[in-house]
């Protein structure tokens, strides 16, 4: 019997998770308010003439046992005696990671190997710079880390730090790393070092096939993995069904509808409403007040603040100036289908490393999943610029971005526009939270917003942390478990990727 409910603002990786552990775990119904159509957020799955994109890229991988198995119960994996990718729609595919850097012209390994290729590549005088630098850090004492050039430098040395990792780092977001909080570099490369990247080149020299390895590579740094699971259709496809298998256990899912206002009790401890804005289907837009005995957020912190700012219970001066400043980058990607590349490559992605273009990333969606790809005799990729909302990149009409990005494409020789068949531009708004802009304060607003008892925040712009979507949905676990046992302890939810036990050892 359904006795309470939990509103939930966001219907990508955090919220669809929550919902779902809540309907199999508790008598709570969870009613999902997504602002966008469409459900799994920046993990969707994008459709475009017959072909499917996954925006950002998404490998489903993670330590973490039940994770992985959460996965593999929405979407049973594929095997040669069991379910067929030929024959079954819902199937996840078992795939091989290839991941490396255009810099030079040339492509490099990621994380980058000691092989041949890389000496002849950098040449003999520049792999000596990079080789002392590096003993010179291990040998000296390490900087102080205040910002992400310390965490680099100190972990690479700084000629390696300054040839791979300085001028893309800065690409993506758009200030110089001396700019940005060392805890970033915490966040997505803690595990890795050039001492584990070549122990690890070494073992694989061992190992004959992929195919021999466990999936969960429980011993393998996740940057460093050589397989991930992936849905057959597209990361949109997983959480699609999840979405489906929600509403199937009764809870319910409202897309185009934005949650404009979070109405507090007198003494501001708990959410008793939210106020919602609805797009209607003859373009009106109404407004509504929920009642709710929860609420768990994976809308963007600035969002939050700002529709908690009522009369009632007000927000104080400095928590309100905080969340103004914190920062996020937004996101474009150039669908591009061609008749080839002028590269032969197996890659996932290819991160470009080249300072005279604007281009980040090019996905390979072929090599992925070849089901997102209609004409298996076409290539389809994807360019992916980093942005600001409302800067020459994000406001450039999309017929004049595309010519811009095959310019790009044919500048760096990778194909060229006489090879282009069909195209497509996708703007993702806040796609990553900055660490740097007021970050550094963010501890005020936590002091803030922890306290209130049944407000619960999940996921990445939910918690403005650059969690993995395997670490955002660890976070709204954590939070229905709260939820279940009656805690106000909020933790558990923050140290979510924060401690090595919750990535490397469960």
């Amino acid at each position: 019997m359904i006795l309470k409910n939990a509103v939930i603002a966001g219907a990508g990786p955090a919220g669809l998770t929550a919902a779902l552990e809540l309907l199999r775990s508790t008598n709570i119904k969870p009613i999902i308010f997504e602002a966008e159509d469409f459900v799994g957020g920046i993990s969707r799955t994008a459709y475009h003439n017959g072909n499917r994109m996954d925006i950002g890229g998404h490998r489903f991988f993670s330590k973490n046992d039940t994770v992985m198995n959460w996965w593999l119960n929405i979407l049973p994996l594929e095997s040669p005696t069991g379910l067929n990718p030929k024959t079954t729609d819902k199937v996840m595919l078992c795939r091989s990671r290839l991941s490396r850097i255009l810099f030079l012209r040339k492509l490099f390994d990621y994380p980058i190997t000691l092989n041949g290729n890389t000496i002849r590549y950098l040449g003999l005088w520049r792999m000596f710079k990079i080789g002392l630098s590096y003993i010179k850090v291990q040998l000296l004492p390490a900087h102080k880390e205040k910002n992400l050039e310390d965490f680099m430098i100190n972990r690479f040395g700084v000629e390696l730090y300054r040839t791979f990792f300085r001028d893309y780092t800065e690409k993506v977001w758009g200030v110089p790393c001396n700019k940005i909080s060392s805890e970033w570099g915490g966040q997505r490369i803690k595990g890795l070092s050039i001492t584990k990247t070549i122990l690890h080149a070494i073992k694989q020299l061992f190992i004959k096939s992929t195919n021999s390895k466990d999936i969960r590579q429980k011993n393998t740094e996740t940057s460093l993995i050589g397989q991930f699971l992936y849905p057959k259709f597209g990361p949109g496809q997983l959480w699609e069904t999840v979405a489906e298998k929600v509403k199937e256990l009764g809870g319910e899912i409202h897309t185009s509808t934005k949650v404009v206002g979070i109405n507090r009790d007198k003494n501001g401890k708990r959410i008793k409403s939210v106020t919602i804005e609805r797009r209607a289907t003859n373009g009106g837009i109404f407004t509504e007040t929920i009642l709710c005995d929860y609420f768990l957020s994976t809308m963007p912190v600035k969002e939050l603040i700002h529709a908690m700012n009522n009369a009632t219970a007000p927000i104080p001066t400095e928590v309100k100036y905080i969340a103004n400043g914190l920062v996020y980058r937004d996101f474009i990607t150039v669908g591009l289908l061609l008749n080839k590349l002028e590269i032969n490559t197996k890659d996932n992605w290819i991160y470009v490393q080249e300072s005279d273009v604007k281009l980040g990333r090019i996905q390979v969606f072929n090599n992925w999943s070849p089901y997102l790809v209609q004409d298996p005799s076409k290539i389809w990729i994807g360019l992916e610029y980093f942005a600001n909302e409302g800067d020459e990149l994000w406001t450039m009409p999309d017929a004049d971005f595309i010519k811009f990005a095959i310019a790009e494409l044919d500048k760096i020789d990778i194909a060229h526009p006489g090879d282009i068949c069909d195209s497509v531009v996708f703007h993702i708004k806040k796609a990553y939270p900055a660490y740097f802009g007021t970050y550094n304060e963010f501890d005020s607003i936590r002091k803030f917003l922890d306290p209130i008892e049944n407000l619960f925040l999940i996921g990445r712009n939910g918690m403005h942390k650059y969690n993995n979507m395997d670490h955002s949905m660890l976070t709204a676990m954590e939070a229905v478990k709260c939820i279940r046992e009656g805690s106000c302890n909020k933790a558990p939810l923050w140290n979510v990727n924060t401690e090595e036990d919750y990535h490397e050892k469960k």
